[in-house]
């Protein structure tokens, strides 16, 4: 239902107030026990652009936050509808997206320890261990940093749902795209080109050597 919003002790409320609930949690709520966050969010409230993911409607958002140590990890599930834009014929086509998230957060203050501890092994074992260097760079893709008492989990779900856009969306593995010459949409029927500019452009340019041959070799 629009609006819920699901934690220790609180119950639903305005949609303002549970947009701020989803995506600004209380770092004091979040324990060994588990925190679950859900709501209803649109793009305007993640702060989307067109051109990062175009989305139809709000996105069913449900996470569990739990502490683990000194880190904050977050699971969870988008689904909703994003609005694509093929890559063959052009055409935007609506296409149901769900996907889960599996993200970590830590204080901020640690990323200078981190970048430094990383310079100094650097410097001394560069040589020595560089398989062990290159695995926290694989662990620390979903790895976010938080500052204050609160986690701001907007920039965190943005990219998340960037990520799981295709780099090459297809309306269906059937299209037909467009016609190279005259740029119909050949889903809606062929074009009135000839086969000759339709052709195989290899066979073209076969010809035009062809053509270019010298009639002694021939």
């Amino acid at each position: 239902m629009k609006g819920d919003f699901d934690a220790s002790g609180w119950g639903s409320g305005t949609l303002s107030g549970v947009t701020m609930d989803v995506l600004i949690p209380k770092i004091a709520d979040i324990t060994a026990e588990g925190l679950s966050l859900s709501g209803d969010l649109t793009g305007e409230e993640l702060e989307l652009t067109d051109a990062d993911v175009c989305i139809r409607g709000p996105l069913a958002i449900g996470l569990d936050l739990r502490a683990v140590d000194r880190t904050i990890c977050v699971t969870g599930v988008v689904e909703g509808t994003a609005i694509r834009q093929c890559v063959r014929c052009l055409n935007d086509f609506d296409e149901p997206m769900a996907f889960s998230i599996h993200a970590a957060y830590e204080r901020e203050t640690k990323i200078k320890a981190v970048t430094t501890a990383a310079k100094r092994t650097d410097s001394r074992h560069r040589k020595e261990t560089p398989a062990v260097e290159a695995e926290p760079e694989e662990q620390n893709d979903d790895l976010y940093y938080y500052v204050g008492d609160h986690l701001e989990l907007a920039p965190m779900l943005r990219e998340q749902l960037i990520l799981a856009s295709p780099m090459h969306p297809l309306c269906s593995a059937e299209c037909l795209g467009l016609c190279p010459r005259c740029g119909k949409d050949l889903n809606a029927g062929p074009c009135c080109c000839s086969e000759e500019q339709t052709g195989n452009p290899f066979q073209v340019l076969r010809t035009m050597k062809e053509k270019l041959r010298d009639p002694g070799e021939r």
